[in-house]
């Protein structure tokens, strides 16, 4: 395929970016099965961007050449999106699980979020403005073209990865990796942001349910007077996941009156808290064991929420208040802030 101008291919390069940011905030979100082809599409997104770069060379070698003072910027630019394709590369192959501890996934992200006020700068300081010709049919066809090429590379580069035995091969969907499924002692404990494990007394500790009948407190006991189990995958945001068999209560079971509720608020005794659509209510449950055995403190103890099909963050953990409330559920952030 002929070079495109430089503008054409600054603006695919954008493009490409733009998607490969959305795909990526995509991916962290997705929990279910039905999410997965915005994962397929982060990573064909991520071949474009590697398919753009002998392109983009040719329009950096003559940039290279004039004197700017910012150079040394687009050079970092050129250098943090080349760590954040590899890096991406190297966790889903298998090759770079981790380094110093730090997972490959954090390391991905750490270098896109970097990337983004750079890629704004740049952006900014040299505008490659779309005209309306860019629409044109040889533009369009270009772009199918990159596109065909890219899922067709993707899927090479999967096949390759599962003939030669990588771990990349066994990844969920998510790209996380199984750690500690069906072993609890051995599943990683996070925490979002700032959180930490706080140290909760069993005997004193009540959980605070409010419905359209009003507030009322339950006991540890109370609890463990239920034994529904639910077998689901709890799969975290920073790279792993673990299947566990959980056993506790159903909300549903808890929250009596509905009445013209249209969310329902889980609050951790952290503060940290998430909002979740009434009609999650009839499958999400409020665990106190997992594989038979008490939550550990680090788990969730005495009490943490099981959101199946949905990612960690939903995952409240070390629960002392179910409330329903009038506030749509979407009246949130998209992610935790705390």
């Amino acid at each position: 395929m002929r070079a495109p101008p430089g503008r054409i291919t600054n603006l695919a390069l954008l493009a490409a970016l733009l998607l490969a940011f959305a795909t990526g905030t995509g991916v962290v979100a997705a929990g279910s099965q039905a999410g997965r082809w915005v994962a397929l599409a982060h990573g064909v997104v991520g071949v474009a961007v590697v398919l753009l770069v002998p392109w983009k060379t040719r329009i950096i070698r003559r940039g290279l050449r004039r004197a700017r003072r910012t150079r040394w910027m687009s050079l970092l630019l050129a250098l943090l999106a080349s760590a954040t394709v590899l890096t991406g590369l190297g966790y889903a192959t298998g090759l770079l699980r981790s380094v110093g501890g730090t997972r490959g996934m954090w390391l991905h992200v750490a270098a896109a979020l970097t990337l983004i006020p750079l890629v704004i700068w740049h952006v900014a300081a040299r505008p490659a403005r779309p005209r309306k010709t860019d629409l044109g049919r040889r533009t369009l066809l270009r772009a199918g073209a990159l596109t065909a090429v890219a899922a067709g590379v993707y899927l090479a580069t999967s096949s390759l990865v599962r003939a030669a035995g990588l771990a990349g091969a066994r990844r969920r969907f998510t790209g996380s990796y199984d750690t500690g499924s069906f072993d609890p002692a051995s599943m990683p404990s996070t925490v979002w942001l700032d959180d930490r494990t706080p140290s909760i007394d069993p005997d004193s500790w009540r959980l605070a349910v409010v419905d359209a009948d009003g507030e009322r407190e339950l006991s540890l006991g109370d609890l463990d007077a239920f034994d529904v189990r639910v077998r689901a995958v709890l799969d975290c945001t920073g790279g792993w996941y673990a299947e566990q068999d959980w056993a506790g209560v159903p909300l549903s079971a808890l929250v009596g009156n509905r009445g013209d509720a249209r969310s329902l608020l889980v609050r951790s005794a952290t503060g940290y808290w998430i909002r979740f659509p009434v009609g999650d209510l009839d499958r999400l449950l409020l665990a106190t064991r997992a594989g038979g055995a008490p939550l550990a403190a680090r788990h969730g103890f005495p009490a943490r929420l099981v959101a199946p099909g949905r990612r960690g963050f939903w995952w409240v953990k070390w629960v002392d208040r179910i409330e329903l409330q009038d506030t749509p559920w979407w009246w949130q952030p998209p992610f935790p802030v705390t």
